[in-house]
């Protein structure tokens, strides 16, 4: 029988490792988006492969680590590895969502003896492609459009960096400074890792550990097990769309039935649309990752680490060829934003069984790329940005603006993006009515106005939720809908599209302008006190007030 105390600081410690890695990750990092936004992640795997800990970071790259990790030990067996190397993929179809997201991996050894791995995500700048970001959904159809694709391969041989292998990443990058400067981080991070990996096992024992990994893994799946037991046994399906993936295209259908029976969870996505001809489909592995998310957030949420137990009572079903499990070489790099696209279709499905336990539709995030050269510097550039709509609303609470439903990154400050970039932000704030109306307010949408001042500069837009309004729940009214306007109140104001990439001048302002979040409950149960402090606060114009909440009537 083994000690309590010993799982508890075991469990503890690998824990501490991953989160002390994530730390070293962020703060070693080069680019906005992992050093300021926090698009990245860390892990902690047993000798065998198997995830114990993570740090609470993106779902995406944790929920397909596991993936990942086994398909670089298939290439790089345990025995054939070293202290200080360092194997990195990011094929899509082996872990990565898309081709920005570089995984990497270390060993850790207690002298001659391997006791285990860590791993790295970071969402790099660029990898090449037709459009800076790598992340374009018009024109590409093929995987090999996309930019530099990596198998597993060694980086780093003992410690030392395999220079052809970065040369390579220099030559095909639009900025290389970010993009090696951040995988010299993702090193760095796995050095702190291995080397606090290998104390643990030095100070506890090979012995110990490998006994509280077993527990650990058993416990947590018991614990999502035991959680799925507490919900009564349901089927239910759930539809949403996806706008479209570019103009003059059709939307694209979501469906997903869940099936939760003998303490367990299938999700199957069989009435999904088929994959489209574009860079906008999802990996199954990018899929699974959220199922295991959602399956956390109804079950044991934040009381259990996450690691690869929770994942045992999980099925995914997709059918070959569809958007949700799209045949290689199906393009990839659009899939950012369906991370809560995905989560929203599952929390609808969840809504018909446990309603307390989950939020009605988010802001749609956007995610827009700028790339040109620097006029003062000459030096390309690449400003790479999150705009984060908020939280839809839940069962007794009202929602939240301007964060992250789903996705641990943050809004990037913008006294760092203009120093970093030839742009002006000339306007950040909330869209007062952008929330869904409801007994309980979804969160507001955001609007961003971005003057640019550089010449030829290309967007690479990358939102939704323009023609599909995020959804309400249980008569609340759904978050107002998105728009992107480039030079809002001029002679030559014009609409673009959610996905478009076009060519701006110096002078040109984009308005972003993110959707709102859906509401819970009938508007008219709202409370009066709630309703004056809205209008208070600015977040509901008096007219709403008296429209929609029927304030002062």
């Amino acid at each position: 029988m083994i000690d309590p105390l010993d799982v508890a600081v075991v469990w503890g410690r690998l824990a501490a490792v991953a989160e002390e890695m994530a730390e070293a990750q962020q703060r070693t990092a080069y680019s906005d988006q992992v050093r300021e936004g926090g698009d990245y992640s860390t892990a902690v795997f047993d000798r065998d492969g198997r995830m114990l800990a993570q740090a609470n970071r993106s779902p995406a790259h944790l929920g397909a680590m596991p993936n990942a990790v086994r398909h670089m030990l298939e290439m790089y067996p345990a025995e054939g590895l070293e202290p200080g190397d360092v194997v990195v993929l990011n094929d899509p179809y082996m872990g990565s969502g898309h081709l920005p997201d570089m995984f990497a991996m270390s060993p850790a050894f207690v002298g001659a003896a391997l006791v285990g791995f860590v791993a790295s995500c970071v969402h790099l700048t660029d990898v090449g492609g037709p459009a800076p970001g790598s992340q374009a959904v018009v024109g590409v159809t093929d995987l090999v459009q996309e930019g530099l694709r990596f198998l597993p391969t060694l980086v780093y041989r003992r410690g030392e960096p395999v220079d052809e292998i970065l040369r390579l990443i220099e030559a095909n990058v639009r900025v290389p400074d970010a993009v090696l400067g951040d995988m010299r981080a993702q090193r760095a991070a796995l050095h702190v890792g291995a080397t606090k990996l290998a104390e643990l096992y030095a100070l506890r024992g090979p012995e110990l550990v490998g006994l509280v990994a077993e527990e650990i893994l058993d416990r947590s799946e018991e614990a999502v097990r035991r959680g799925l037991a507490e919900i009564p046994e349901c089927t239910a399906s759930f539809v949403d769309h996806v706008d479209d993936y570019g103009p003059g295209t059709p939307p694209i259908r979501m469906e997903v039935t869940v099936t939760i029976r003998d303490g367990g969870i299938v999700f199957d996505f069989s009435g999904t649309d088929p994959q489209t001809p574009s860079s906008l489909n999802c990996t199954l592995s990018y899929v699974k990752a959220y199922c295991y998310w959602a399956t956390k957030a109804i079950t044991t949420r934040d009381t259990i680490p996450q690691n690869e137990g929770q994942l045992r009572p999980v099925s995914v079903v997709a059918p070959p060829g569809c958007f949700f499990n799209p045949v290689p070489p199906a393009a990839l790099g659009g899939r950012a934003l369906m991370n809560q696209r995905i989560v929203e279709l599952l929390f609808g499905a969840f809504a018909h069984a446990v309603p307390e336990r989950v939020c009605a539709a988010s802001g749609q995030w956007l995610n827009p790329i700028f790339g040109g050269t620097e006029p003062r510097r000459g030096r390309e550039f690449i400003f790479y940005d999150y705009v984060m709509g908020g939280v839809g609303a839940r069962s007794a609470k009202d929602g939240i603006d301007a964060m992250s439903p789903v996705v641990s990154v943050e809004n990037i400050p913008i006294e760092a993006q203009e120093a970093r970039n030839p742009i002006v932000v000339e306007r950040h704030e909330l869209i007062p009515d952008s929330g869904g109306a409801g007994q309980f307010r979804g969160g507001l949408g955001v609007r961003k106005d971005i003057l640019v001042l550089a010449d030829d500069v290309v967007l690479s837009n990358l939102t939704d939720r323009h023609v599909f309004a995020p959804y309400g729940l249980d008569g609340g009214a759904p978050g107002t809908l998105g728009e992107i306007v480039l030079n809002p109140g001029s002679a030559d104001e014009r609409k673009l599209h959610s996905k478009e990439a076009v060519r701006l001048a110096h002078g040109d302002v984009v308005s972003f302008r993110v959707s709102g979040s859906g509401g819970v409950g009938d508007p008219r149960d709202r409370a009066r006190e709630s309703v004056e402090r809205d209008v208070r606060e600015g977040v509901v114009t008096p007219e709403s007030a008296r429209r929609v909440y029927g304030l002062g009537r």
